[in-house]
């Protein structure tokens, strides 16, 4: 456990609570997590302590609305599993290329889409509300496995901030599922990006199993209920908190571009 007060570690318990239930709705609960984490560990303590803590807490909780939505909600877990292999490897690539391109460069970038994308929901309330009845082409479960698997996945290991909350998007918009199924997609697909970061920071050492440990209780905790408040309160609520994410996201890099 590092040293830190045990009022520091309350907020931080409280933090992860708060974490998972946003994660388990629309995604981008690693908003609040890890920087609480970064604010909450020891002065001068490494940051890769902060991001291999964060992940061993977030594959809890999002293991946790995981299984809730599996067994509530019409997900095809086979399909998920594909495109999470796939973001798996573009992870483990966006990994690879991050330690030598600075991602400043593509903050601004990713700015843009996120208000083009907030944009669209708001113009387009019918986006997401019910899935479409129409199959899925194997052209469009193909595009969902090299979009939402590797480009996702890719953008998960180079940057990070925001991949549930486009993954959510991406499944909506190509495979025609509802926000609520589309969440529950994305959550299988964030334990297999989860577990392959997980095992890299673990065998490097980086991660406060105890700390963690405690954390992910809460954590878990908030990702059940968050799963379970999407599926009861459905589609339209679950837009509301998207919406939400969306434009906390890029408030929160035009903080680190422009302020921080």
């Amino acid at each position: 456990m590092p040293d830190i007060s045990l009022t520091m570690v309350a907020v931080l318990c409280l933090a992860s609570l708060a974490a998972g239930w946003i994660d388990a709705v629309v995604g981008g609960g690693g908003l609040l997590l890890l920087p609480a984490l970064l604010l909450g560990l020891p002065s001068g303590t490494p940051a890769a302590y902060a991001l291999g803590t964060n992940k061993a807490v977030a594959i809890v909780g999002t293991t946790g609305a995981a299984v809730t939505y599996a067994r509530k909600a019409p997900v095809d877990v086979r399909l998920a599993v594909r495109i999470g292999l796939a973001a798996l490897a573009g992870s483990t690539a966006g990994a690879f290329v991050a330690a030598g391109l600075s991602t400043e460069v593509l903050k601004p970038v990713v700015m843009v889409v996120l208000v083009g994308v907030g944009t669209f929901v708001i113009l387009k309330p019918a986006f997401g509300t019910a899935p479409s009845t129409a199959p899925v082409s194997p052209r469009r479960v193909l595009a969902a496995i090299g979009l939402a698997g590797l480009g996702i996945g890719f953008y998960d290991g180079l940057i990070g901030p925001g991949t549930g909350t486009f993954l959510v998007l991406a499944l909506t918009a190509l495979l025609h599922l509802d926000l609520v199924t589309a969440s529950a997609t994305a959550k299988i697909v964030n334990c297999c990006t989860n577990a392959g970061a997980l095992a890299t920071f673990a065998w490097k050492g980086t991660v406060h199993w105890q700390l963690a440990a405690l954390m992910a209780v809460f954590n878990l905790v908030g990702g059940t209920v968050g799963a379970r408040t999407a599926l009861k309160k459905g589609s339209g609520f679950v837009r509301v908190v998207l919406l939400t994410v969306v434009f906390a996201l890029v408030a929160n890099l035009a903080y680190q571009q422009w302020i921080a």
